[in-house]
């Protein structure tokens, strides 16, 4: 008889706001976890309101070098303002992280260029809920747009006026070239 063993689906756990990035690297433990988008403040205030709560998955761990590893990814979606338009839209914004912790500026320099580093807290831990903050502000677009075809706008008054020819500007070289034929 063949004995088939069926791991059990991860529980989602609640993330805890900080933690100690060295015990957890040395326990190897993973959050998978869904953020309500209200814990998410500075998200609200960088966006045109409330975020959908955030999916999170966040594992802690060691590489081959001793370094402790920070790595994951958020996905939720946000409301932002058309700059072109003045309507709200919502768009996902999903992102991928990897940072290693450095307690100094002169870790900062010793780091891999494949981690990011991130700095700890008096108390030597790291804000989790910071962090995804911060990841997803930064991937926010700099001038938030609908796509054109969805944008109120008329297309036509979306470039202002006609595009002039340039001007043909004299050769530099052509003084040079008058003193070669003497």
């Amino acid at each position: 008889m063949m004995n088939l063993y069926y791991p059990q689906p991860m529980k989602k756990v609640k993330l805890p706001v900080t933690v100690d990035p060295y015990r957890t690297a040395q326990q190897r433990l993973d959050f998978n976890t869904c953020v309500e988008g209200r814990l998410l403040k500075r998200i609200t205030d960088a966006t045109a309101g409330e975020p959908s709560d955030a999916e999170v998955s966040i594992s802690y761990d060691k590489d081959k070098q001793g370094l402790i590893v920070i790595q994951g990814n958020v996905s939720l979606t946000v409301s932002l303002e058309c700059q072109r338009c003045g309507e709200i839209f919502t768009q996902a914004c999903e992102t991928e992280f990897r940072y290693s912790p450095v307690k100094n500026d002169s870790q900062v320099d010793d780091l891999p260029d494949a981690y990011e580093p991130i700095e700890l807290d008096a108390n030597g831990e790291i804000n989790q809920i910071s962090l995804i903050e911060d990841e997803v502000i930064i991937n926010l677009p700099l001038v938030a747009l609908h796509q054109e075809e969805d944008c109120s706008v008329n297309p036509n008054y979306m470039s202002f006026g006609e595009i002039e020819p340039a001007d043909e500007q004299p050769n530099p070289f052509a003084a040079l070239s008058e003193l070669k034929r003497k």
